[in-house]
């Protein structure tokens, strides 16, 4: 059984076997102030309560509903300002709020409906020639809001001719790669582009007809909470289902990935290998799902144009219970439906758990042995049945010792956060007992969390991969890591920059007993920050890594400082009980040095600072053209320097590979491998993957770049370069002082 005491206490730090909950009856007036009335007690930045935030309650609630100005008018703006900014706040405590956001949601509604009726009539009546020499803002968060429907109009129109042409110019460039890959037009059982933009507004008509009074609250008390922070927010009861499968890896499902098709079909890209839509044997890849039966009791729902949340909803259930599919696949050229009744099962998805690679490097008559462990999140599950990351990482760690690594690299690229405890336990693997982090509460109170490692796990060289996406549980791993002096953190200009500390709070737990509290939703709340033990936040500073290497977010605003209402950077004492190791045991300037002279004659990262020139370019200029020729110009020169790139890629990747045969022996360590006689090898011919098998999709293809030999990837390659220059330079240390005594 659930247990909800434990929930609203988990301690979580994010930018399952469970099944969705019932979202019906919920009191959403109660709701909302019990909501409010949450923030005011417990949120870390303790904001007054006053018209200040009222402001910024409708700000977030339009910005979440129109943030690219292209459905209010500037007139309805004003008006919605004039009657509601200086009220929401005593509005929302006093429960007469769900009119406001009802009656705003009704504005947008009619305009999206308005919008999509205005979209088909110009499909339907218009020529498009796109030869007038004119171009439209792309992004309009900037932008003023219209000042009349007249304008509405114009940027719909404006809008069309920009998706359209977008489609058109994509389409030719995915024939022409097809043509030079003597492979069939990828279009040729694809609607025209026209009836493809028009099935887009068909599905965004579709959502908007969908949409429920817990939609709006949702999207109204979200609002509310992310006028407090960008991180505290408001989770419906389905919501919450979702939130904790991702943070578990795990589900009560069928083992299929799905896809939202041109046609608003659900199509099946992908089934888990040994899942229960695998075991089960009846669905097949490139199945077209069009209805679904919950109950598999022959009430049918239509999937048709509806998103992939709403989809899953149905399809997630009790174990064992089983979900009615009903399927349109192709047979002799014809189209055939099939009903099929999958019981659900556990789902683990394997591919968002720790996994590890051996490198055995062969060198001047010398090998080493270096290990990669890739971290996709720090995950846990709230009832202890699944998955946590420092037990998997334990386990691969503890093989890893078997095999007799002589270096470890930690990849933590992309890894958004998860769980605190989880990385508290984690971090100690690497620096035995004492302070990880230190947390502040709102009353100012401040303690350290400490690691109850009494030494190392593993106390060989180190290096951890981050990039901008690495941020919050990853921040403090590698701010910690970085701080003892632990390791090199190797990756772009800084981490993501989010210093806070968020907890799951049931919001029936707070509403009166006889209240119905079925589908209330929860909060998560930002109650606390956290420091470095030295005594840094990294709240939208991040970890700046010990050797820089460019990253084409550099191009991009892109960070907790970019964030509306984010909570400022400061700094406190470092950690009483923090005792560091030497620097100058990192050797950082030497490794600098050389990693310098890598990158700065890799052609990769010639190319990555011309990308990064240009986006900023084009940012800067915010603008796209809607003349055909134009476009097409753009098309060509960019596939010209594709080609090219291709070209010197293949021969480069081709010297790499060779490389690679004579210097390296790769290894596979999984959750699976982890108790295996021998670690299998990595054979670089399969393409093929252990988890799941993939649906062939001809333009995902056509979009593919070349691969890294062995998939090591430039960052990757560097990575492990940075590694056997520590090793190197520990071991010259060594015998220095060998030779000094």
């Amino acid at each position: 059984m659930l247990n909800f005491r434990k929930l609203t206490t988990a301690v979580i730090l994010f930018t399952g076997l469970f099944s969705p909950a019932p979202a019906h009856g919920a009191d959403f007036e109660l709701v909302g102030r019990e909501l409010a009335r949450m923030l005011q007690n417990g949120h870390y930045a303790r904001l007054a309560f006053n018209e200040d935030l009222s402001r910024r309650f409708l700000e977030r609630y339009l910005d979440s509903l129109d943030g690219n100005k292209i459905y209010f008018s500037d007139w309805e703006v004003a008006d919605m300002k004039r009657r509601y900014e200086r009220v929401l706040h005593d509005r929302i405590s006093t429960k007469s709020i769900m009119p406001v956001a009802n009656s705003i949601h009704e504005i947008y509604r009619k305009r999206v409906m308005a919008r999509v009726a205005y979209v088909k009539n110009l499909l339907a009546a218009k020529e498009f020639s796109f030869e007038e020499k004119r171009a439209v803002i792309d992004d309009r968060s900037e932008a003023s809001w219209p000042v009349n429907d007249l304008e509405l109009r114009k940027i719909w129109s404006d809008d069309l001719e920009s998706l359209l042409l977008s489609e058109m110019v994509r389409r030719a460039r995915l024939k022409a790669r097809a043509i030079e890959a003597g492979k069939p037009d990828p279009f040729r059982r694809k609607p025209s582009s026209k009836k493809a933009i028009e099935l887009k507004f068909e599905r965004l008509l579709k959502s908007i007809e969908e949409i429920e009074q817990e939609d709006v609250a949702n999207s109204f008390f979200s609002a509310v909470t992310k006028a407090y922070d960008p991180h505290s927010e408001y989770f419906s009861a389905n919501e919450m289902a979702q939130f904790k499968i991702d943070v578990s890896n795990e589900l009560v499902g069928i083992g299929a990935r799905l896809h939202s098709n041109d046609n608003g079909e659900i199509e099946i890209k992908g089934i888990v290998n040994g899942g229960p839509a695998d075991r089960q044997g009846d669905l097949k890849l490139g199945d077209r799902i069009t209805a679904i039966s919950a109950e598999n009791d022959g009430k049918w729902k239509s999937v048709l144009f509806k998103s992939i949340d709403r989809v899953i909803e149905d399809i997630l259930g009790e174990k064992d219970a089983p979900v009615g599919l009903r399927v349109r696949r192709e047979v002799n050229g014809e189209d055939q439906v099939t009903d099929i009744a999958i019981p659900r099962g556990v789902v683990t998805m394997k591919d968002e758990l720790a996994t590890a690679r051996i490198y055995d490097y062969r060198q001047e008559k010398k090998s080493l042995r270096l290990a990669v462990i890739t971290i996709p999140s720090f995950y846990f599950d709230f009832e202890k049945s699944g998955s946590r990351v420092s037990v998997d990482v334990e386990r691969l760690l503890g093989r890893l010792k078997t095999e007799k690594i002589d270096g470890l690299v930690l990849d933590l690229r992309d890894n958004t956060g998860g769980s605190l405890p989880e990385v508290q336990r984690l971090t100690g693997f690497f620096t035995g007992r004492g302070p990880v982090v230190q947390v502040r509460s709102k009353s100012g109170q401040i303690r350290a969390l400490n690691s109850l490692h009494r030494k190392p796990f593993y106390d060989g060289p180190l290096i951890v991969l981050v990039n901008k996406n690495s941020a919050s549980a990853t921040e403090i791993l590698a701010g910690a890591l970085q701080d003892y002096n632990r390791a090199v953190v190797v990756g772009t200009s800084s981490t993501y920059g989010k210093g806070t500390v968020q907890k799951m709070m049931d919001i029936s737990e707070y509403m009166p007993i006889l209240a119905d509290r079925e589908g209330a939703g929860w909060l998560k709340l930002t109650f606390q920050k956290y420091y470095r033990v030295s005594g840094s936040s990294v709240q939208i500073k991040g970890v700046v890594p010990d050797l820089i290497l460019p990253g084409l977010s550099d191009a991009y605003e892109k960070g907790e400082g970019f964030k509306k209402y984010a909570l400022p950077h400061d700094i406190i004492r470092r950690s009483s009980d923090f005792m560091p190791l030497e620097r100058d045991e990192l050797f950082i300037s030497e490794l600098t040095q050389k990693s310098r002279e890598r990158v700065d004659a890799d052609p990769y990262y010639k190319y990555l600072s011309a990308d990064i020139e240009r986006a900023k370019e084009t940012l800067k200029k915010n603008l796209i053209s809607l003349n055909l020729d134009e476009r097409l110009a753009e098309l060509k020169e960019e596939e010209s320097r594709r080609a090219l790139r291709i070209k010197e890629r293949t021969k480069r990747f081709a010297v790499i590979k060779k490389r690679d045969q004579k210097e390296l022996r790769i290894y596979r360590l999984t959750l699976d491998d982890v108790n295996a006689d021998k670690i299998p090898l990595v054979d670089p011919k399969e393409e093929t993957d252990d988890y799941i098998r993939r649906a062939v999709d001809e333009i995902a293809d056509l979009e593919k770049t070349l691969k890294w030999p062995n998939g090591i990837d430039a960052v990757k390659r560097e990575g492990l370069h940075v590694l056997l220059d520590l090793i190197n330079a520990i071991k010259a240390e060594a015998l220095a002082q060998a030779d000094a005594e």
